[in-house]
């Protein structure tokens, strides 16, 4: 196995994902800040974070497949959120939630983070993902 997901006894628990991961392969695979756009370059579900985040990860998901990868290759994930605040929480799991069957998200999911910023680099866009994967 190429990667391994795993939460230490003794950290913070529960969270809907692994603390660490081990890798174990030496191809990487860095997917770009993944957003709500279609292959046109349209806007995909404006004003709607759980639809972004949906589709931002479907988005990632065809990086990984491009470079023969998964979401099980996956060590880590990043998450760029506008104008965080807590009770955006359950539209960002939602978002998660809708798609993980779909594009085979492992759950608990990889290490990841959520990352509360003023702005990404268009109005619309309410989230950004970044996945970096380990092939052998």
């Amino acid at each position: 196995m190429t990667v391994q997901l795993l939460t230490p006894e003794g950290m913070f628990a529960p969270v809907p994902y692994h603390h660490v991961s081990i890798s174990s392969g030496t191809r990487q695979v860095h997917v770009a800040g993944q957003i709500a756009r279609d292959a046109d370059g349209n806007a995909v579900a404006t004003g709607d974070l759980a639809g972004q985040v949906a589709h931002a990860l479907r988005n990632t998901a065809r990086g990984l497949a491009g470079a023969g990868a998964s979401f099980a290759d996956v060590v880590r994930l990043r998450f760029f959120v506008t104008d965080w605040s807590p009770d955006k929480y359950p539209d960002f799991i939602a978002g998660i939630d809708r798609v993980a069957d779909e594009i085979g998200l492992p759950r608990p999911l990889p290490p990841l983070s959520a990352i509360g910023v003023d702005y990404l680099f268009e109005p619309d866009v309410l989230v950004e993902v970044e996945a970096f994967a380990v092939l052998d």
